[in-house]
């Protein structure tokens, strides 16, 4: 099976504490746990996780582990699904100060190149933009 590897970046108008924050909290709105059906989630090094997603009329189910933690420059860890054809894929978030914003890059490795792998750019997109979104909502004490 042939893989590949979907990047991408996004400019977030606050410090990477504040984006790696909402990115760990299930209950954060913009964080890609936010609004899932059903989340379990253990945000330790080893500690796993469980997402449930509606999409198309259907549950999407999500496993996958933490492999690195690093508060709050990044996140790394393994994401199996359908779309995976169960195969663990890496999806690492970096997050780097630029001034008073966090250049979030994530990078999704692993991925089958097939119609369902490479529809996890547009996933990935999606959810940098709530990310964003519900970051420049909130207001600047939170």
């Amino acid at each position: 099976m042939k893989i590949t590897e979907v990047t991408l970046a996004r400019t977030i108008p606050a410090s990477p504490e504040k984006v790696f924050d909402v990115w760990i909290d299930p209950k954060s709105p913009g964080g890609p746990w936010f609004g899932s059906d059903r989340v379990i989630l253990n945000p330790v090094v080893d500690g796993l996780f469980y997402l449930a997603v509606k999409h198309q009329g259907r549950t999407w189910p999500h496993y996958g582990r933490f492999l690195q933690i690093d508060r709050p420059r990044l996140v790394e860890y393994t994401w199996m699904s359908e779309a995976t054809k169960g195969r663990e894929s890496i999806v690492l978030l970096t997050l780097e100060p630029r001034g008073e914003q966090t250049e979030v890059t994530l990078r999704h490795s692993g991925v089958p190149d097939d119609d369902m792998g490479r529809q996890h750019k547009d996933g990935w997109a999606w959810v940098l933009s709530a990310l964003a979104e519900a970051i420049a909502s909130r207001p600047a004490s939170s």
